[in-house]
């Protein structure tokens, strides 16, 4: 089985909101939203070449794969913006549901994540600024 459906199976099999395989390496992770890849990425897991399974993908979740160095997405859920960013950095990307914008957790309006990177198109200040706005809505003052 190749790396993509491998990643597909274990998110719904394991009840993962993401997950990443590259030949017989996986990361799984409970997570919500971004938080998985913030973590991955801060902790220096090299995850270059891996394909990534996740239930939600957003421009801030497109833009830390893309930081990351995958190579293939697929999102249940993907917002349009998310879709044209990996597409800009051509990167495949496969999901379920279409959707105009990524919604915040009391779907009263556009998830914070997502208004962070609105404007932004380099990835490593993307980063800075959404382990900036968790830490935020976290209460963690750095």
């Amino acid at each position: 089985m190749s790396d993509i459906p491998k990643a597909q199976e274990l998110l719904y099999k394991g009840d993962f909101t993401c997950v990443l395989c590259k030949d017989d390496i996986v990361y799984v992770s409970k997570e919500k939203g971004i938080s998985p890849m913030l973590d991955f990425i801060t902790n220096g897991i090299d995850l270059s070449g891996f394909s990534v399974a996740d239930k939600i993908v957003g421009k801030a979740a497109a833009m830390l794969f893309v930081k990351a160095g995958v190579r293939e997405v697929f999102g249940e859920v993907v917002s349009k913006e998310g879709l044209s960013f990996l597409q800009s950095e051509n990167i495949p990307c496969s999901y379920k549901i279409l959707t105009e914008n990524i919604i915040n957790r009391k779907g009263d309006g556009i998830c914070p994540m997502e208004n962070e990177v609105k404007n932004i198109s380099d990835t490593d200040i993307a980063y800075d600024l959404l382990i900036k706005k968790r830490n935020e809505l976290r209460g963690i003052q750095i």
